[in-house]
């Protein structure tokens, strides 16, 4: 049990760092990051309403996919799974919709690829730990 508890508690870790990145990116000053990061700037003038909502989503289910883990309920992997479509529907418009890759190079997807990978765990991981009867 003792491992459940701090897996759980990384991945609400995880998930908390997404809400402060999204909170820092739906705020953030677009002028101040065009002097740093042009391409960046661009892609968050650029970014659709629904793409913005999606990443939302995201984040939102993901936390809450993160305490109802915690509290060991078996729903929890729905949460993540809504998380995880959540974010392919924001990185499709990134690297389909904005083509970040042909802006910024290969390089550009690592960081999203490292998100996709953790949802997609997250909701495998709660998943069977619903199967084993760890969650109710």
């Amino acid at each position: 049990m003792r491992k459940f508890r701090v897996i759980a508690v990384l991945i609400l870790l995880w998930n908390i760092l997404g809400d402060a990145a999204y909170l820092m990116q739906a705020t953030a000053d677009l002028d101040e990051i065009a002097r740093r990061d042009p391409v960046q700037a661009q892609a968050f003038r650029e970014m659709p309403g629904w793409a913005w909502a999606a990443y939302a989503l995201a984040v939102t289910s993901g936390t809450i996919g993160a305490i109802v883990l915690l509290m060991r309920r078996g729903w929890a992997w729905a949460l993540f799974a809504l998380s995880f479509l959540a974010v392919i529907v924001q990185f499709g418009w990134t690297f389909l919709g904005f083509d970040l890759l042909g802006a910024k190079g290969p390089s550009a997807a690592i960081f999203p690829l490292l998100i996709v990978a953790i949802a997609l765990a997250s909701t495998i991981y709660a998943r069977r730990k619903k199967a084993d009867g760890t969650l109710k």
